[in-house]
């Protein structure tokens, strides 16, 4: 399953620095408006230690986590969605990817220049977000004009993706985001294939600076202003030291951990942002493990055993007969699969079974 995540945000936020710690692939982050042109994709892996536990539970010759895509993607100006700034290769950019990771500066450097010239997440967020509002209302009013006509003449599919537009279009003409407006499952259905921006779900990444004058540590006025915002949008929020998780990117386990203390970084928000972002887009894990492997699989939150299996073979779901299941946390604790068979422990499920988030999974066709 290949789903993506773009990067986006003003120009010198740190974009760029995080995703080359995200997928230790260098691209371009000089300390200048426009320097990514092109995006570049990086497939990350997710980190889960119960892969990794299960990995040495089978002494697997192989461990293959689960994957996310992240593009990185030009910085946006105010009047993008008019054509400013490079507006129409980043929202064309952006149109392409499943979620927004919007990068926001909250720290202070004067060597680092920000393109309004101050720290004000709050502005920054309401310069981003207008952009992408404003195209999505260009999108949603050309296509009322289209499909009206054919929606009064009857035309049934019309006269649905004509309502879905009369709810959407008033939520952007608020200034908001398309997905705050109440629709239904179909509804929202039909509003996703309208591609919008503002549909997509948004991860908002706090950049802060070891050793800077950070607004999560000074709190005040900005710093409880953005904390509402979050709160009265139920928006998904992390913090992470771009500079700090580059500079760490090659390294591995507790001399990574080590280092990252030595720069001033206490928490890994790589990992937390990557978590996020998978969590984001409905995305959950089971596991196959064995002395050839072990390997975690990506499917949605909510799949049948049938619909998980096609994430190893599309042929899993038609010649799908029953599914051997068992939780990681038992199957560790229960030290072998005989053991674990012998406890009762390994159920046999059907086709209507909904794949829980850590299943160990051995599919019968």
């Amino acid at each position: 399953m290949s789903l993506s995540i773009g990067i986006v945000g003003l120009p010198n936020v740190g974009k760029s620095t995080l995703f080359n710690a995200l997928t230790k692939k260098t691209v371009d982050c000089a300390n200048y408006p426009f320097c990514t042109i092109d995006p570049s994709v990086g497939v990350v892996s997710v980190p889960d230690l119960r892969l990794e536990k299960l990995s040495k539970f089978s002494e697997s010759e192989k461990t293959i986590p689960a994957a996310v895509e992240f593009v990185d993607i030009a910085g946006l100006v105010k009047g993008a969605s008019v054509g400013e700034g490079l507006g129409n290769k980043f929202l064309t950019n952006i149109r392409e990817t499943d979620a927004i990771a919007e990068v926001v500066r909250i720290f202070s450097d004067e060597d680092i220049i920000h393109v309004d010239g101050s720290i004000d997440p709050m502005r920054d967020i309401g310069v981003i977000n207008l952009e992408l509002v404003l195209a999505d209302l260009q999108t949603t009013t050309k296509r009322r004009g289209t499909v009206e006509k054919d929606a009064k003449r009857g035309d049934k599919d019309a006269k649905k993706e004509f309502d879905v537009l009369e709810k959407v279009i008033p939520i952007l003409e608020d200034s908001r985001l398309a997905i705050d407006a109440e629709l239904d499952e179909d509804e929202t259905v039909i509003a996703k294939q309208l591609n919008l921006l503002t549909i997509k779900p948004i991860l908002y990444i706090l950049n802060r600076k070891a050793g800077g004058n950070n607004l999560d540590e000074a709190k005040g006025e900005k710093w409880d202003e953005l904390m509402k915002f979050f709160n009265d949008t139920n928006s998904k929020w992390v913090t992470v030291d771009a500079a700090v998780e580059h500079e760490v990117k090659d390294l591995e386990g507790e001399e990574k951990d080590m280092f990252r203390e030595e720069l001033g970084a206490s928490e890994d928000g790589i990992n937390n942002l990557i978590r996020s972002g998978y969590d984001m887009l409905g995305l959950m894990t089971y596991f196959t493990t064995g002395k050839d492997e072990t390997r975690a699989w990506t499917i949605l939150r909510d799949s049948t055993a049938p619909v998980a299996g096609t994430a190893i073979h599309n042929d899993f779901k038609d010649k799908f007969i029953r599914a051997e299941v068992i939780g990681t946390d038992v199957l560790l604790e229960a030290g072998s699969y005989s053991n674990a068979r012998d406890k009762g422990q390994v159920r046999i499920e059907g086709k209507e079974y909904i794949v829980q988030d850590g299943d160990v999974i051995e599919f019968r066709i």
